[in-house]
């Protein structure tokens, strides 16, 4: 595979040469179970001299065992004096039990204490954990290499393994016939249950098909496809013969696609005929057909039937199926280094450019394996209920990879929350027995201004977890879930993470039994992760009863390793804010108990709907109307969608006498651009725009004025012209008066 520091775009090459020598492997030196079983000793911070541990090692091993934290015999075991792990180069450790799994009873042992393990010592606590959960082709010899002031960022170094045998071989060995997917069709009642045997046979068979038609590791595959195990088979045969896999939502343009796989240099992409969603057919395949016209590293399109329309067929375009039932079912799965690029994921940035975060192999399993288990009390033969669309890192991590790392039984969920009617959540909930539902505020917001009634009358007894996801969940939103849905008596988890941590980072579990849940709080940090607040001067706050900019100080094995093509850019958005930490872009709040609530963006990223959606990016796309010179978007509070675009708009002065016609075609200019979710809910046509003297556009200003609260705009001394603040807001008054006629008249 072609190495990360190529890939990414750097000539220092952050990643040169972690992988090329080969030491006494880690996993056979790394800390054997007993170790890792003695934590009482190691946490309670009594640390002993090797010939004391041995001792003691030989007296408590039957009685940790019986934990089941790794579920192996007890034994005697020499431990190494590696003292604890700081930010320099990774130590080796001592040796390593043979592979197992953790499992709930981990938590039988103190969540402070694993927490504390996980902070002072990371190399012990993560090295553990990946020598137990996942199978190795190779064994690694370092837990990790980082240095987040140059964004070098390396876990279980020198390690080799494959994904989809961690996902599919491993579980088709122990359980064939356990459900691992359950296809929750648009129609109600028409689910589809694929078995771990028979979703390891259609991989293998995609990937035999990917590998006959010239893709090889390395190679970028574009997917663009509905919710469907069809999807799921194609992430996980990309990860079978190591090429990069890059899920696009199926919602975007052909445009924003086009640009993706431009970006990503795709070789081939897979799509469906069509796609179904709240009772309508979406066309895909017509979308792609326009998108790799201007993709000229595009040599296949691969086309799946979901519908059974047919579809005009080009030189390029191959009937999945049918080529895929001539394939065996086998397929021999690629051995993989930990630092190999498991898949790209493209995020809206600041700079109007959406960004392709690259994640790799073990790390990020490993960390949306734990995270899925431990946030959300995930126990063997459970049924995990996550209702993001694949296409977005949620559905990566905890529809995708996450659930099937641990062998759960996942749901794709096709429909939408309303249809064919607002109980539509919850009777699925009813009918496939769902445990855990993780979903996002901006549908409860939606469904909470149905009658519960929509609720109660089906039976939910069976979720035993809720969880948030996408953006942070308000207090009446919190608590119609917390009540109404989980009747009061399932624990509610608001998670806080990005496309960039790779999985949960903050939220109330894991904790200790009994800890306290507060409404619209993410709580606590997950094992590793130390949030640190930052003040104005780029100082970290300390004490309680704070905010400030939300950074995470180490880094974890979740972690995106750079942006594609582009290191540069990953070190300046992330690393060089805040030098030594990672800058989330988000603010936070510590509160006098010490818990953390997400305030929001601190930078030109909005979130709507749980989808983070760059200003710029729909700026862009405004600008390239001929009768816009330009163009200003901001973020405002919506009661449904969490956040709304408002767009404050420059016409040329012949197109003024028109804005009806301009503002419509504005609205199709973004749509194709980006994706209808991205279009403005309010466009208001300005003179001009409030600029500094060096020609900086104040969107504060503007977004004090969107949000009606302009009798506080601060200081605007810097302001080229004053004037221009009041002409804004007579402006936007003018609007409002007219909204309030057209809502009269409906």
């Amino acid at each position: 595979m072609e190495p990360l520091e190529n890939l990414c775009g750097t000539s220092k090459q952050p990643l040169e040469n972690l992988c090329s020598r080969r030491r006494p492997s880690y996993l056979q030196v790394i800390l054997s179970l007993q170790v890792i079983l003695s934590l009482q000793v190691i946490l309670s911070l009594q640390v002993s001299s090797p010939k004391e541990e041995e001792t003691v090692i030989g007296t408590n091993m039957a009685a940790l065992s019986r934990t089941g934290f790794f579920r192996i015999p007890p034994t005697r075991c020499r431990i190494p004096d590696i003292g604890r792990s700081g930010s320099g180069p990774v130590r080796r450790v001592s040796s390593v039990p043979p592979p197992g799994t953790w499992n709930s009873e981990l938590s039988r042992l103190p969540h402070r204490d694993l927490y504390r393990l996980s902070v002072t010592d990371p190399d012990r606590f993560w090295g553990s954990a990946a020598a137990a959960r996942l199978r190795w082709i190779e064994p690694f010899q370092r837990v990790r290499d980082c240095e987040l002031r140059s964004g070098r960022i390396g876990w279980f170094l020198g390690g080799r393994l494959n994904v989809s045998v961690n996902c599919l071989d491993v579980h088709v060995e122990k359980h064939p016939d356990r459900v691992a997917l359950i296809w929750e069709r648009d129609e109600p009642g028409t689910e589809v249950k694929v078995t771990y045997r028979e979703l390891l046979e259609t991989t293998c068979r995609l990937a035999n098909t990917l590998k006959s038609h010239g893709v090889q590791r390395g190679d970028r595959v574009a997917i663009y496809m509905p919710v469907s195990p069809m999807a799921v088979a194609a992430m996980l045969a990309c990860a079978r013969i190591g090429a990069v896999h890059t899920v696009v939502f199926a919602g975007f343009s052909a445009e924003a696609l086009a640009g993706r796989i431009q970006d990503a240099g795709c070789k081939a992409v897979i799509t469906c005929n069509q796609g179904v969603r709240g009772g309508r057919t979406i066309e895909l395949k017509t979308t792609v057909d326009t998108a790799v016209k201007t993709c000229p590293t595009i040599q296949h399109v691969f086309v799946s039937q979901r519908t059974d329309r047919l579809t005009a067929m080009g030189q390029m375009d191959i009937p999945l199926e049918e080529v895929m039932s001539s394939q065996l079912p086998v397929c021999p799965a690629e051995s993989l280094d930990s630092e190999d690029v498991l898949f790209l994921l493209y995020t809206s940035g600041s700079t109007g450019k959406p960004k392709g975060l690259v994640h790799t192999q073990a790390g990020y399993l490993l960390y949306c394996s734990l995270t899925h288990q431990y946030v959300f009390d995930y126990q063997d033969g459970d049924v995990f209920g996550c209702v993001a669309d694949v296409g977005w890192i949620t559905g990566h991590s905890y529809v995708v990879y996450g659930p099937l790392c641990n062998g759960a039984t996942t749901v794709l969920f096709e429909s939408t929350p309303v249809y064919p009617n607002p109980g539509r959540y919850w009777e699925t909930v009813e009918r496939l027995k769902i445990n855990q539902f993780y979903g996002a505020p901006t549908a409860l917001r939606l469904l909470l201004k149905y009658d519960d009634g929509w609720v109660k009358k089906y039976d939910r007894s069976s979720l035993r977890t809720l969880g948030s996801v996408g953006e942070p969940i308000n207090h009446e939103a919190w608590h119609w879930f917390h009540s109404v849905v989980g009747d009061g008596r399932c624990p509610l988890v608001d998670t806080w993470w990005q496309t960039e941590t790779g999985g949960v980072c903050i939220a109330p579990h894991p904790a200790e039994d009994g800890a306290s849940i507060l409404p619209a709080m993410a709580m606590r940090p997950f094992f590793g992760i130390q949030p640190v607040l930052m003040g104005e001067q780029g100082e970290p706050l300390s004490g309680s009863s704070v905010s400030g900019a939300l950074c995470i100080r180490d880094p974890w094995p979740g972690l995106a390793r750079s942006i594609f093509g582009d290191h540069q850019r990953f070190v300046d958005t992330y690393f060089r804010p805040y030098p030594g930490f990672y800058f989330s872009g988000d603010g936070a709040f510590r509160s006098e108990d010490g818990f953390y609530q997400i305030t929001g963006r601190m930078d030109d990223v909005i979130n709507v709907s749980g989808h983070r959606l760059g200003t710029a990016e729909i700026e862009d796309a405004l600008d390239e109307h001929p009768a816009v010179p330009e163009a200003a978007v901001v973020g405002i509070h919506h009661e449904i969608k969490g956040e709304v675009p408002f767009a404050f708009v420059v016409l040329k002065e012949d197109s003024v006498d028109r804005p009806s016609v301009v503002l419509q075609q504005l609205k199709d200019l973004v749509s194709t651009k980006i994706a209808k979710y991205a279009i403005p809910e309010h466009f208001l046509v300005v003179k001009r725009l409030p600029k500094t003297r060096s020609g900086k556009i104040m969107r504060r200003i503007l977004r004090k004025v969107a949000m009606e609260t302009s009798s506080d705009l601060g200081d605007v001394s810097t302001l080229d012209d004053p004037s221009v603040v009041m002409e804004i807001i007579e402006a936007h008054e003018a609007y409002r008066k007219q909204r309030k006629e057209e809502q009269k008249k409906k």
